[in-house]
């Protein structure tokens, strides 16, 4: 009888799941998730605010001074209150949410791009290849990156464009060894064997056949990445040597508001809110497409 019982329970397990397709199923998934659900609501809202809250908030609120209302506290007139030149903070938040967020997805997506691209030709030529590019790899990796990177703002200049690129171009590596691990595995594969044994080219096999099932720690780690992107801007901008002003980051919005930790506290405890936040939910979202995207879990 126990035999029928787990019999019958694994199908109608292999029916329902049966008819899902695989986005369906990782959906599925990802849903059981509560706090990366409550994560990705967080992050919607976060992005429709920044991305139309300039529409409907005055550009003048959030970069020109007004000495009248200088280092005023949170009040229905300024819901966080003004800095120490009289700019509103939440307008200021709006609108350094956009650079922020755009600094840690482009610098992301250059990331992923470089890490792929290394990885998958390590793994797939391996020999002297792999060689060449992990050591090249294990080099970048020996470099402390926010040294670097503060070095590299000097030389070339702090703006948003040599944020994003010096990010992009210092933070690929654990990505590419990754990838590298799948690569190796799957290169060894029988549908690979079979893919090759019918004339597939060596760009067939990498694009069609392997890179399509190197798609889970692609996702993660570009989540994942967003977020140590943006906390890297923040040190970098905290120091002086990021985003300038008058253009607002949460980061600069930190540093400038050094000056006023005490008499102000409200200048810092906004924009290092929105950081930990943000912060916070993309590792949840994280931890939940990991999961969801794991073939070992239940569908």
């Amino acid at each position: 009888m126990a035999d029928r019982a787990v019999l019958r329970r694994a199908e109608d397990v292999f029916a329902t799941t049966q008819h899902r397709t695989w986005r369906q199923l990782v959906w599925q998934r990802f849903k059981r998730h509560r706090l990366a659900m409550a994560a990705l609501g967080i992050i919607g809202v976060l992005l429709v605010l920044t991305m139309l809250g300039p529409i409907f908030i005055d550009r003048d609120r959030a970069y020109r001074p007004n000495p009248r209302i200088m280092n005023q506290p949170p009040s229905r007139a300024h819901i966080m209150g003004t800095d120490e030149v009289g700019r509103d903070i939440f307008a200021r938040i709006i609108y350094a949410g956009r650079i922020s967020l755009t600094i840690g997805l482009v610098a992301v997506a250059i990331s992923v791009g470089i890490g792929t691209m290394i990885g998958a030709l390590a793994g797939f030529y391996r020999g002297w290849t792999d060689t060449l590019l992990m050591r090249f790899t294990d080099l970048m990796l020996s470099i402390p990156s926010v040294f670097l990177l503060i070095a590299l703002a000097v030389f070339l200049g702090p703006s948003v464009r040599t944020i994003i690129i010096v990010l992009g171009l210092l933070s690929w590596m654990p990505l590419a060894r990754i990838i590298r691990a799948n690569f190796l595995s799957l290169r060894e594969k029988e549908f690979i064997e079979a893919a090759r044994c019918i004339g597939a080219s060596n760009a067939s096999l990498i694009f069609r056949h392997i890179l399509p099932n190197t798609v889970a720690p692609i996702v993660v780690g570009a989540t994942l990445g967003v977020g140590t992107a943006m906390l890297t801007e923040t040190a970098v901008s905290y120091l002086g040597l990021g985003v300038q002003p008058p253009t607002p980051s949460w980061g600069n919005m930190l540093y400038n508001a050094q000056s006023q930790m005490w008499n102000a506290p409200w200048i810092s405890v906004f924009p290092g809110l929105m950081i930990l936040i943000t912060v916070l939910c993309i590792n949840f979202i994280g931890d939940g497409l990991r999961d969801a995207l794991d073939p070992r879990a239940k569908p």
